[in-house]
């Protein structure tokens, strides 16, 4: 059906949406509202109405390419297993979504599908070259379209506007009353633009006053535990060994990529076109294209060797291979203005395992898993000459040395594991790696004692502070009594720092960022001096040197534009919290582990007809 429709229309491309509600409707036998008459069977349900497979594994297949036509190599079992977690709740929301409008009574006439097909394409089409003129889009030439094209294509048309225009009244329905005053728009800017310079005390409690001069009690920490349970809460952990075999190019792998360079630079000193060696063999997809070109740039642009070369190396003359962290460049300085800026074009050779290497790792990764189900992973890792380390993981840290985050193993190992099993052989985009869990702790509270340390250094924090207050009152009051700030703080021994100019939203140095000593900045006039501030991290007394409005004239001038901006903003985050609270109560069964074979086991096809 889709290849008969590129055939009849090829200038045509259709937006996803489009294309799911085509499938929807004429292969899944499925109404509007996602009923379905046949399939593959269910994998799931929310709130009762069936996860079809078929649904599932088309919103799968397209995650899947998106993910993969962003990256060279090949998706990883993690990638796939976050890929699969993403497909499944993206189709959850679609489902919600149609409960929703079935709820609400949310319906679509004939007259609005008719209307919104004859003046509002959807977006895709719009964009398409054939209904363009003069750059703009042509409603008469999309109109001309609607009237020669195939029955088959204003079905799906149907089907689309069906979909779209629905889910269009329920999320205004949703976002209606999200409106911005002037006033409001107003404090936004003003907080962004206006600015102010300040100088300050800093008392810096936590350095200022000796630990020695603060006596905790047990009494006091017992208090603190009591009074801040939330504080403590642990989620589970395990204890697990781990064995990583490094994805990275070997040094072999880096002198092939250097030789590769060296041979592509010598053919093009026998004669080799430079501009069609970069289109064919350059790793940089953004100048490969146009034969190497990167363009001019400034001195400092490029990261240092590249750039040493480019404003050293002789115009016209082709480099030898200049080593960077990405690859091997070959270089051509094509003009250069004296040390200001050069025109250059170049040819990347990445450092990449050859096939040898990469055979050679992925049969290392098979025998550690091989192995793995027969010894444990010390033994298993000392046969293929791997090490073993030992690391903690949580559901909310899970990272280890040399393979990144390692969610698919943490996940392993906090679900599945049982003490003393070793793990199938996950990947990442860094490494392939293996596990043997040690130990398991469910989530609670840490006890007391293991929390003393961290409650003793809030404690000693927070009398330190108590003190540093009483003497910035004292700085405070000679202030008051007419005495310069410089002048009490050098009596007192103190230091004077300055910041600014600097606005409400700027993370200032030696202040912080959206805190007390901010604002309070901000609430005094030039000259005016502030009383004793304190932050989570330090105590202060400022004073305003100089302060620059914001300017309401520019302010006037952007309104509009800024009223845009954060009304779309206002109106993503409202959507997104609905959709958040839809989803947490909704009955989710998910039956994916249950129904469907591992991948390796059943291959899954491409919309193309090859197996990933």
């Amino acid at each position: 059906m889709m290849r008969q429709m590129r055939e009849n229309t090829k200038w045509i491309m259709l937006a996803t949406a489009l294309a799911f509600v085509a499938l929807m409707v004429f292969e899944w036998g499925a109404d509007v509202t996602g009923r379905s008459s046949g399939g593959l069977g269910e994998i799931g349900t929310v709130n009762g109405d069936p996860v079809l497979y078929d649904e599932y594994m088309f919103v799968y297949r397209n995650l899947y390419d998106q993910v993969q036509s962003q990256q060279i190599e090949p998706i990883t079992s993690q990638q796939n297993k976050e890929i699969e977690d993403q497909a499944f709740e993206e189709v959850v929301n679609q489902i919600l979504v149609r409960q929703e409008l079935e709820r609400r009574g949310i319906r679509v006439s004939d007259d609005e599908v008719r209307q919104a097909a004859q003046f509002s394409p959807p977006p895709d089409l719009a964009g398409e070259p054939a209904f363009l003129t003069d750059g703009r889009f042509d409603l008469q030439k999309y109109q001309q379209f609607l009237a020669t094209t195939t029955e088959q294509f204003l079905l799906q048309l149907e089907a689309y506007y069906r979909d779209v225009i629905p889910r269009g009244k329920l999320m205004r329905q949703i976002s209606a009353g999200v409106h911005l005053t002037d006033a409001q728009l107003w404090r936004t800017w003003r907080d962004q633009n206006e600015s102010v310079e300040v100088r300050y005390i800093p008392f810096d409690p936590g350095t200022r006053i000796a630990d020695s001069e603060v006596a905790i009690s047990g009494a006091e920490i017992q208090d603190y535990y009591d009074a801040n349970p939330e504080e403590f809460e642990q989620p589970a952990r395990v204890r697990v060994k781990v064995s990583v075999i490094d994805k990275a190019p070997t040094a072999a792998d880096s002198a092939a990529s250097l030789q590769r360079a060296l041979d592509l630079r010598q053919e093009i000193l026998d004669g080799a076109d430079f501009g069609e060696i970069a289109r064919l063999e350059s790793a940089d997809e953004s100048t490969s294209a146009d034969g190497g070109l990167i363009g001019v740039f400034g001195r400092g642009a490029m990261v240092p060797a590249f750039d040493t070369a480019s404003f050293e190396a002789p115009i016209g003359q082709l480099t030898e291979p200049v080593e960077t962290s990405f690859g091997y460049h070959l270089i051509e300085v094509l003009d250069r203005w004296g040390q200001d800026s050069a025109s250059v074009r170049h040819i990347l050779i990445e450092k990449r395992r050859t096939e040898d290497s990469e055979v050679a790792m992925l049969t290392l990764a098979d025998s550690l898993e091989a192995l793995g189900e027969q010894l444990s992973l010390d033994d298993a890792a000392a046969q293929l000459g791997l090490t073993v380390t030992e690391v903690e993981l949580t559901s909310q840290f899970a990272f280890v040395t040399g393979a990144g985050q390692v969610s698919e193993g943490a996940d392993w190992a906090l679900e599945e594991a049982e003490i003393g099993d070793v793990s199938p052989v996950f990947e990442t985009q860094q490494a392939f790696y293996a596990l043997e869990l040690l130990s398991s702790t469910p989530a609670g509270i840490l006890p007391i004692e293991a929390a003393r340390p961290a409650i003793e250094q809030q404690i000693l924090f927070d009398k330190k502070q108590a003190r540093s207050v009483e003497e910035a009152e004292g700085v405070v009051a000679r202030i008051r009594a007419g005495e310069g700030l410089p002048n009490v703080a050098a009596d007192e021994g103190l230091d004077v720092r300055s910041a600014g100019p600097f606005s409400r939203d700027d993370f200032v140095p030696g202040l912080g960022r959206q805190n007390a000593a901010i604002g309070t900045s901000f609430g005094l006039a030039p000259g005016q001096v502030s009383g004793v501030v304190t932050t989570p991290a330090n105590t202060f007394v400022l004073e305003v040197l100089n302060r620059v409005p914001a300017d309401s004239t520019a302010w006037v001038e952007q309104i509009d534009d800024q009223r845009a901006q954060i009304e779309a903003f206002v109106t993503n985050t409202r959507l997104q919290l609905w959709m958040s609270g839809l989803r947490d109560a909704a009955d989710v069964v998910d039956r994916r582990a249950e129904v469907l074979q591992p991948l390796d086991e059943e291959p899954i096809q491409s919309p193309f007809g090859f197996g990933f």
